[in-house]
Formats: C-alpha cells, sequence, structure tokens
C-alpha cells in the first residue's frame, strides 16, 4: 500500500520543467550550449485536463533522467509545454508557435485523437519530428502519416483487439457501446466489431454522447432496454468517470459486465473504489509492471522521487516514452538534426519503461505490450495498488493493422 502524500500543485507541475532542465554549475566565461527544446502541446485545460497533468510529470522525468546522465554532450534538454486546450485548432496554432518561436527540436504529446492529426500536420508541413502519445488509428495511416510520424502510443485497433479477444472469450456476446462521438470513440467501435467477427458477437445498441457528457442516465436506460450482457464504455476522462459513477448508482453492474477498453487511472485514482470495482479493461501500463520488469521499477522510482511518492499512470508513463524514445535516439547519433533522428527511431529496440518495444518499419507504429486490468476494492482512499494485472499481451505485430489496410505500400 502506498500512501498519497501531498502532491505538487498544478502550478508546480506545470513550472517544473525549467527547473528540471538546468544543473547547477560554477562560473565559467563559456556560453552553454542552446538547450534541446522539447515541444509538448497537451490539455492542460478542459475534461483531460488531469491526464494531461501527469502525461507532463512523466515529460518532466525523462528529461531528468536524460540530464543528470550528461544530456547530448553536455547539451541539457528542457520541456516547453502548451495548453491545447482539447481543440484541434488551439494545437495547430502552439504547434506552430513551437517550431517557429520556441525552436522546439521535436514535438510529443497530444491527448486525443483530431487534436494530434492537428498536430502531426503542422509538423508534418515543417518536416520536424512528432512522436504522438495518444491512441489513433488515423495517424498511422495514409494520407495522416508521414516519414516525420512516429507513434509510441497503443491505436485503438491494438486496444480493441486485446481487450476483444478477452471479453469475448470469457463473457456472453450481447454487446452495447456506449461511445464518446469523435475518432477515438469511433475507432474504437470499429475495432471491436472487428475484432467480435471471429467470435460472433451480437451488436444489441451503439448510443454516441458528446464529449463532456455530464448525464449519462437517459443512455444508461435505453442501452438497458437492448438486454446487452456487456456494455463496452468507448470513452475517457472524466466521461469514462461520470459513466461509471451513473452505472454504479442504478445497479447495472449486478446485471452487466462493464468494460472500460482504456481504463482510466487518474479517474479510478479520484472517483474511489467502489464505482469501479470489478470493472474490467485494458491499458498500455500500469506501475505494478515493477513486479517483473526493471526499466517500470526503474521509471516508477525516478517518478516517485519527483512527485512526492505517486506512481504513474499509463498517461504518465506515455509523457515519459514520448520523450524519452526520442532523446534516447538522439544519444544513439550524437545529433538532433531530424533526418538523423527519423533513422535512428525506425532502427530502434528499446526498453525504457515497460519491457522490449520497436518502431514497425511500414508506419512507425510502437510494436508493444498490452494489459487486461480489472479495479479492485482497496479499503484505503489513499492506496494506489487499484488494479490488478489480469493478462499481459506481449508484442506482436499481428494485432496490428495491417500495412496494406492503412494505405502504405
Amino acid at each position: 500500500m502506498i500512501p498519497i502524500r501531498r502532491f505538487p500543485s498544478r502550478r508546480q507541475v506545470l513550472g517544473g520543467g525549467l527547473a528540471l532542465g538546468a544543473l547547477a554549475a560554477p562560473f565559467v566565461r563559456v556560453r552553454a550550449a542552446a538547450p534541446i527544446r522539447i515541444g509538448f502541446p497537451i490539455p492542460l485545460t478542459g475534461p483531460y485536463e488531469e491526464e494531461a497533468l501527469d502525461m507532463l510529470r512523466g515529460g518532466h522525468v525523462a528529461v531528468a533522467m536524460f540530464n543528470e546522465q550528461g544530456g547530448l554532450g553536455g547539451q541539457m534538454a528542457e520541456l516547453v509545454a502548451r495548453d491545447d486546450e482539447l481543440d484541434p485548432a488551439k494545437a495547430t496554432e502552439v504547434t506552430r508557435d513551437l517550431i517557429a518561436n520556441d525552436h522546439v527540436a521535436f514535438i510529443t504529446g497530444g491527448l486525443s485523437a483530431s487534436v494530434q492529426l492537428a498536430i502531426n500536420q503542422v509538423t508534418k508541413e515543417a518536416k520536424v519530428l512528432f512522436n504522438s502519445i495518444s491512441q489513433s488509428d488515423a495517424i498511422v495511416t495514409v494520407p495522416n502519416w508521414s516519414p516525420y510520424t512516429f507513434h509510441e502510443a497503443l491505436t485503438p485497433h491494438m486496444t480493441t483487439q486485446a481487450v476483444g479477444r478477452y471479453v469475448f472469450s470469457n463473457y456472453l456476446r450481447r454487446v452495447a457501446f456506449l461511445v464518446a462521438d469523435y475518432a477515438f470513440g469511433n475507432e474504437m467501435v470499429a475495432g471491436f466489431e472487428a475484432a467480435g467477427k471471429e467470435f460472433g458477437i451480437d451488436v444489441v445498441a451503439t448510443l454516441r454522447h458528446p464529449l463532456g457528457t455530464n448525464d449519462f442516465r437517459p443512455y444508461l436506460l435505453q442501452l438497458l432496454t437492448a438486454k446487452p450482457n456487456v456494455v463496452i464504455l468507448c470513452n475517457f476522462g472524466l466521461d469514462q468517470r461520470n459513466s461509471i459513477q451513473q452505472a454504479d448508482w442504478m445497479g447495472l453492474k449486478h446485471i452487466i459486465k462493464l468494460v472500460a477498453p482504456v481504463m482510466d487511472f487518474t479517474q479510478r485514482l479520484a472517483l474511489g473504489p467502489e464505482a469501479y470495482e470489478d470493472v474490467l479493461g485494458g491499458t498500455s501500463y500500469y506501475w505494478r509492471l515493477e513486479d517483473t520488469i526493471p526499466s517500470a521499477r526503474q521509471f516508477n522510482t525516478r517518478f516517485r522521487t519527483m512527485h512526492d511518492g505517486r506512481v504513474p499512470s499509463d498517461y504518465g508513463a506515455l509523457g515519459f516514452a514520448g520523450v524519452m524514445t526520442v532523446l534516447t535516439a538522439a544519444k544513439s547519433t550524437g545529433s538532433i538534426a531530424t533526418d538523423k533522428l527519423v533513422a535512428a527511431m525506425q532502427g530502434m529496440k528499446y526498453d525504457l519503461y515497460k519491457g522490449p518495444e520497436y518502431y514497425r518499419a511500414c508506419d512507425q507504429q510502437a510494436v508493444q505490450s498490452a494489459l487486461i486490468v480489472d479495479s479492485q476494492f482497496s479499503v484505503s482512499p489513499n492506496d494506489m495498488d487499484i488494479f490488478r494485472i489480469v493478462q499481459v499481451n506481449p508484442p506482436d505485430e499481428a494485432v496490428l493493422q495491417s500495412c496494406v489496410t492503412e494505405g502504405h505500400s
């Protein structure tokens, strides 16, 4: 059991990056090399702000570890975070500013399918490397993808293959979907429908709701009339939290299996154990991987040290990975020139925080493990051991969409 102590405030987290980018040094009359500036557009306001703040914490850990190891021949890194407000137009604006005025070496971030596509369009035109850390199928698909596009997060297709196969193998197959009506939710539904063909699932209802919905009761009542055995919540952040809480109030968990394909650590921690108890889901990372994976243990230890004992969420881990993979490539090639970074990342086989990974050649998608977890009851509200790892699916290109399907020759 790990207690939650007083964590840094939002202002402290936002301001921490610049402090981490500098190391104390004696006065010398030599101009230090300009820092390696890393653009980090994320939604620091809006329904995903708590997840974004943990991404930022993870990014700070990557910068600190890189700098403590001497940087790139003494050249230190710093994180330049910008609020994209979960809005594609704003993301376009701040990404252009990061490139033109902050002169960043590369971009990572994004926490929405549509927002990361907007960021990607700017970096594609500017020929700047972008390592995306939010789920999207479209970003690795032609014509959105470019040689400058890398995708460290799972795709919805990868997530639904892992979660769908587990759910449809172990539960009855009358399935209903509650879907956040934007690219992420719709890609999730498409993935589950594809995975379900092998198992003969019967989709009895698909209800879409706007992002930022507060009252899910009308949707849940309508789903009940379809008499599903499984309800899959293709939403995230506060939407997931509110829909699970209201499903619990209505007693749905006694008659229906609730599945959250992207199980939100941050919202479960904030809401408490009762509502999420026995909800099944998927995730790209859970901190208890440290029990078996040395790189997870090393990452978690540094995260705890920097953030007052807190453990990283899955999106905190992705914030770390989005930055650290590119900085690792810079170390290996001795340069932050975009063409050299791209070439180095294309050939990388790495284990930075969750076990072995590599980027598939055709689309530069990270091939990695995917976890099935369920939410367990915890007596203490300060207990951060909130999930149980049910299954770890090892890295396997077979769960990715084919290169041909994505439009790659």
